[in-house]
């Protein structure tokens, strides 16, 4: 029995457990769930994630893992080929800092469920929805930005020339960028890693559109 990964094609949280997945070289079940139809808040998938949220990774013995940070630490601790973080403890520390910089900071305020509710229950337009989306990617990137700029640690990706832990969540990030228009002219090296990171099946067989269950 292979992992199955319960997610949905277009959540910038399964992008990066897809990632991080395709990078290690695991094999892996998908298992798909139409946000916008409410599938994730069917008795079936809350038996597995009382909390609702893709991704969920379900382990062999029938252990199921939640949160994305949480699955790809496990993923690295696991499966040691292709580490995602360094093995010094100072620059372990720094490649975290810039993956929570997008996964906690910023995808908590721009996630699917927020604009939603910004959208229909505040009764705000899609106009306004995009701008709060943009207004907090930048928020974000301004200073991720001037981080990466200002440390020799980073080469041809956020750490060195191996892509790693901030390297999916930029990834991810920068992907989702896309449906809003978000400018990058600001964000030259943002940009130039994400570009990079096409390059590599790994990610670009991660993205929305490449999943098999994309609609």
């Amino acid at each position: 029995m292979s992992l199955i990964l319960h997610n949905f094609f277009r959540s910038s949280a399964s992008v990066r457990v897809r990632a991080a997945l395709h990078l290690k070289g695991i094999d892996y079940e998908h298992k798909s769930y139409v946000l916008r139809e409410h599938e994730h808040k069917e008795s079936n998938f809350l038996g597995l994630n009382p909390q609702g949220l893709v991704p969920a990774l379900e382990l062999n013995d029938g252990t199921v893992l939640t949160q994305s940070l949480v699955i790809m630490e496990y993923l690295d601790d696991a499966y040691p080929r292709h580490p995602l973080v360094p093995a010094d403890r100072l620059d372990k520390a720094w490649v975290k800092s810039l993956a929570c910089n997008v996964a906690c900071d910023l995808h908590p305020l721009n996630n699917l469920r927020v604009l939603q509710y910004i959208g229909k229950e505040l009764n705000q337009s899609e106009e306004t929805v995009s701008i709060w989306f943009r207004h907090w990617v930048n928020e974000t990137f301004t200073g991720l930005e001037q981080q990466l700029a200002n440390d020799e640690r980073r080469r041809t990706f956020c750490y060195g020339h191996q892509p790693g832990l901030a390297d999916i969540c930029l990834f991810a990030q920068v992907a989702n960028n896309r449906r809003f228009n978000v400018d990058m002219t600001p964000y030259p090296i943002i940009e130039s890693i994400y570009e990079r990171c096409l390059q590599l099946p790994e990610f670009v067989d991660a993205l929305p559109e490449k999943h098999p269950h994309a609609s």
